[in-house]
């Protein structure tokens, strides 16, 4: 394997294959005391997940909406 004047690598297809490395998937490159170690991104918790399911109860988002307007 070479590196590119731009700088880049080609991963042999049949090591995309096996480790899931797919068109778009992050990945990182993380120096090692033996090397670089290049690794898929951990995945990050999308915001919406994170408050998911806080909301309970009966509501309307009209009259929430209406309440912090203040009418």
């Amino acid at each position: 394997m070479r590196v590119s004047e731009r700088g880049q690598i080609t991963i042999p297809k049949a090591l995309r294959d096996r480790f899931g490395l797919h068109r778009d998937v992050e990945v990182e490159v993380v120096p090692t005391e033996r090397g670089l170690l290049i690794q898929k991104r951990a995945a990050a918790e999308h915001p919406v997940d994170r408050i998911a399911g806080m909301l309970t109860g009966d509501w309307d988002v009209d009259e929430y909406i209406e309440e912090i307007r203040g009418r």
